[in-house]
């Protein structure tokens, strides 16, 4: 007796549901943990969810939110993120603490952390008798670094909580903020007030940085390089029509107003976070040996690390971005 010949449907279905499984597993999973709810500042990623970007890459991506009480680099580490966003020195902080992170591409060709004060100055220096509002971060970020180099060494200090009220109420108080953010809040004070870049003054980090464990660098490199491409797409994108990331911005963080996204977008452009700097000419999401190296010495000039335990060419890659060339 002869064995059954299949139907033609039967073997369609059955040829479907092999491409179907084949395309299943060809989509590679990746999940990226922010730095905070989502926001503006997050837009390119949520943008190249939105729009398929990553699923045209053979990307399944997972966004996740960070938040004040949120330890980026330790959740990495301990297998829940592939990859989150931090600055450079931070990476660089994590390495010393025997956590092997890995700086692969940028977000921000400079640091958006400013200084907000009631008072215009023309020199830094010219704040020192001032009380500093600050973060906890602030003390192994960007504080030793002001003290050393804009003589700010005598400064008061009270905690910064993250809101800007006690600001508003003193006028001699100097509030820590990221450019895309705190002024927006300042500015309902109705109180004049000015917007001093850290980079301008010679802070060297990036921001929002991608960074991801050595390990995984090491195993998963064509899938975190598609990553990378399809985030600095999603972020070009999102520059030009930011339609579509604000709709998942706000479902995962419904607090965000579209007002607080408007303005967040705007100092962006403003300050050419995304598009300036060697981004003209490397792309969006580059990141270049002497600007990393100038991070690496300022920690290190701090004490904030030790040059013996963190050895400065193995705390980043340039391959995963070389390639991108998303131009602005």
């Amino acid at each position: 007796m002869s064995a059954m010949k299949p139907s033609p449907s039967y073997t369609l279905l059955a040829l479907l549901l092999a491409s179907a499984s084949l395309s299943a597993q060809a989509e590679e999973k990746i999940t990226f943990l922010t730095n905070w709810y989502a926001q503006a500042e997050h837009g390119g990623f949520y943008e190249a969810q939105a729009k398929g970007i990553y699923k045209n890459a053979g990307l399944d991506v997972t966004l996740k939110m960070g938040g004040p009480q949120v330890n980026v680099m330790q959740l990495m580490a301990a297998g829940q993120a592939d990859c989150t966003l931090g600055d450079n020195g931070q990476a660089l902080e994590t390495w010393q603490a025997g956590v092997h992170a890995v700086t692969v591409a940028t977000v921000f060709q400079h640091s958006p952390t400013v200084f907000i004060s009631h008072d215009k100055v023309n020199k830094p220096e010219e704040l020192k008798d001032k009380t500093f509002l600050l973060a906890t971060e602030a003390y192994t970020s960007f504080w030793p670094w002001a003290k050393s180099e804009l003589g700010l060494a005598n400064a008061k200090i009270r905690p910064y909580t993250f809101s800007v009220q006690p600001f508003l109420a003193d006028n001699n108080l100097v509030q820590q903020g990221y450019v895309t953010s705190e002024p927006f809040s300042v500015e309902k004070g109705g109180k004049p007030f000015y917007v001093y870049p850290l980079s301008d003054w010679g802070y060297p980090p990036y921001g929002n940085s991608i960074i991801c464990m050595a390990d995984t660098v090491k195993k998963r490199p064509a899938a975190l390089a598609a990553f990378i491409k399809a985030s600095m797409q999603g972020w070009k994108a999102y520059l030009q029509d930011p339609t579509a990331g604000n709709e998942l911005i706000r479902k995962d963080n419904p607090r965000m107003g579209v007002d607080q996204i408007a303005f967040g977008i705007a100092q962006m452009k403003k300050y050419q976070l995304v598009t300036g700097g060697d981004a003209q000419t490397g792309g969006i999401g580059i990141i270049t040996v002497p600007r990393l190296k100038e991070t690496w010495d300022m920690l290190v000039k701090n004490k904030l690390i030790d040059p013996s335990k963190v050895p400065f060419d193995q705390t980043y890659s340039l391959d995963l971005i070389k390639d991108a060339k998303v131009m602005p």
